[in-house]
């Protein structure tokens, strides 16, 4: 394991259209003397800034080099295409590639989606992000089809969009070099899991239940005694053996009367 012991901190890097909030406020409750700096990357760029060591963990769009990242899958989005708001397509609740097969879509430089044939009509240029996609496409020349949250990070008063239910989607995902997996990292990795403070970090399942099953196994002889365990049944036996003395004892009385 390695880890910066000088100045203890943690960097994550997240790529446009991801959430960290959730996870931060959880962070800064439980490690409140380590700073948690967010760093905000472009999706092309994310790998390169892990690479580099620019950033201990990265909320990033998958899929990434899985010989040199580990990553945990967090979540996958809706996809939707951004439209103007008077377009023919607001009709609809939903649309499909096939009824965006004539029209005029735009393939981004930073497009996150990895086709293997865009679909639509070509644009006359590829935007080369996707902000300057979604402004040509509030000029009514083309449509754009990204994840909802880029589709809400990047909302204009005169783009809307709609689901497309048989597009491709993005996955997000917590990525982080497999050989800089550092204490601050696992720490991590426990409140995107939803580890409890308390959470032994690394413990297995199966170590979890053996503990379990001696700790009940270290009771019962407590529990035992707290019941009186064969003593009591000795002592139950006594009283019963004894219990032809006393009415002897309640007939004294009687006989002195």
């Amino acid at each position: 394991m390695t880890g910066s012991e000088e100045t203890p901190s943690f960097r994550l890097a997240y790529v446009p259209g991801a959430t960290p909030a959730k996870w931060v406020r959880i962070w800064n409750e439980r490690l409140p003397d380590i700073p948690l700096a967010l760093v905000q990357v472009p999706s092309t760029e994310a790998a390169d800034v892990l690479r580099a060591g620019e950033a201990d963990a990265g909320l990033v769009r998958l899929p990434v080099d899985r010989t040199f990242f580990s990553a945990i899958p967090l979540y996958t989005e809706t996809t939707v295409v951004v439209v103007p708001k008077d377009h023919l397509i607001t009709a609809a609740e939903e649309v499909t590639l096939a009824d965006l097969a004539e029209e005029v879509l735009f393939h981004p430089l930073d497009d996150v989606f990895d086709w293997d044939s865009p679909p639509g009509e070509p644009a006359f240029e590829r935007p080369a992000t996707t902000p300057d996609a979604i402004e040509l496409v509030a000029a009514g020349v083309g449509l754009l089809i990204v994840p909802q949250s880029l589709a809400r990070l990047y909302h204009r008063k005169d783009v809307t969009y709609r689901p497309v239910v048989d597009a491709p989607q993005s996955s997000i995902a917590l990525s982080w070099p497999e050989e800089a997996t550092t204490d601050l990292v696992e720490d991590f990795i426990g409140i995107v899991r939803g580890r409890t403070v308390n959470s032994t970090r690394g413990r297995t399942t199966a170590q979890a239940e053996g503990e379990q099953k001696r700790g009940a196994a270290r009771q019962k002889p407590t529990a035992a005694k707290s019941t009186g365990g064969k003593p009591a049944s000795r002592s139950a036996r006594g009283r019963a053996g004894s219990g032809g003395a006393k009415p002897a004892k309640r007939g004294k009385p009687r006989r002195r009367s």
